[in-house]
């Protein structure tokens, strides 16, 4: 089975690296751009039961190691 997980800073935290984006895009002509926020995206490959199993033991993995639970946020997808 195969996840994907969406890492994303949480609404309030500074995102510095989405401020710099931004920026960047602007400087390059892209005036209709407004905030952007950076994140990160993880594929996992897991040998569950089933898709019960494959999501709790990837929040496991979230909480313990892929996301920081004070400033980030994030979401679990499976992928046929």
């Amino acid at each position: 089975m195969k996840a994907r997980i969406h890492v994303m800073l949480k609404p309030g935290v500074l995102d510095t690296q989405g401020k710099a984006i931004g920026h960047s895009l602007q400087g390059l002509g892209f005036d209709e751009v407004g905030e952007v926020r950076q994140g990160k995206v993880i594929e996992v490959e897991i040998a569950a039961a089933d898709a019960a199993e494959a999501k709790a033991r990837l929040d496991e993995m979230c909480r313990k190691l892929l996301a920081n639970p004070v400033t980030e946020s994030y979401t679990i997808d499976l992928v046929a």
